[in-house]
């Protein structure tokens, strides 16, 4: 990109994850240079899963607790999500999103099939999303999941019924942006038909 120049990065915290100003100079389309400045948070990449099972037409999701919901309007604080997490250095998508499903929903999975990848705020967030799917069976469970203590997860494992989990986007008791786009995955794909 020629239309940027001048970049300078300014960490304004480090705490669980990195927010920077960053200052530049950018080329409009009118040729006009200008000095702009925004606050970008980088936490990493993360991955998320809808497991779904087709014979019962079920899907599993989780509710927690989320604080920057919660600040932004008190009565939807709790979400319902897919099972999510944050990519570590040392694993790739895949690997993340299989231990992830085990730890938050206690289902062990051995393959997940990555079907988007999204930037879910990308005018704030440096975050990819790699997005997966995969089927499961009740034999797949292998504890009631809820997260780690340590990483002070407290994550209730819910399982919808597909239809319902559709209507619950429209009803927007399902606001989480993720589950909206594997729910609709699901549906357009006709992944429980």
């Amino acid at each position: 990109m020629n239309n940027i120049k001048n970049i300078k990065h300014t960490t304004l915290s480090k705490e669980w994850a990195t927010l920077h100003r960053i200052d530049y100079d950018y080329q409009f389309k009118t040729g006009e240079w200008r000095h702009v400045s925004r606050e970008c948070y980088n936490r990493g990449n993360g991955t998320a899963i809808l497991l779904y099972n087709p014979p019962k037409k079920t899907v599993i999701l989780t509710r927690q607790f989320r604080m920057p919901i919660y600040e932004n309007n008190k009565s939807e604080g709790m979400s319902i999500e897919a099972c999510a997490g944050a990519i570590d250095s040392k694993d790739n998508a895949l690997e993340t999103i299989i231990r992830e499903t085990e730890e938050e929903v206690g289902y062990k999975i051995s393959t997940a099939k990555q079907v988007l990848t999204a930037y879910t705020s990308p005018g704030a967030l440096t975050e990819k999303m790699y997005l997966f799917v995969a089927e499961y069976t009740d034999e797949m469970k292998v504890h009631d999941g809820g997260g780690l203590e340590g990483e002070n997860e407290d994550i209730e494992v819910l399982e919808f019924q597909f239809s319902d989990a559709i209507t619950m986007i429209k009803n927007e008791q399902i606001i989480d942006a993720k589950t909206i786009m594997l729910l609709q995955y699901a549906q357009i794909n006709k992944l429980l038909e």
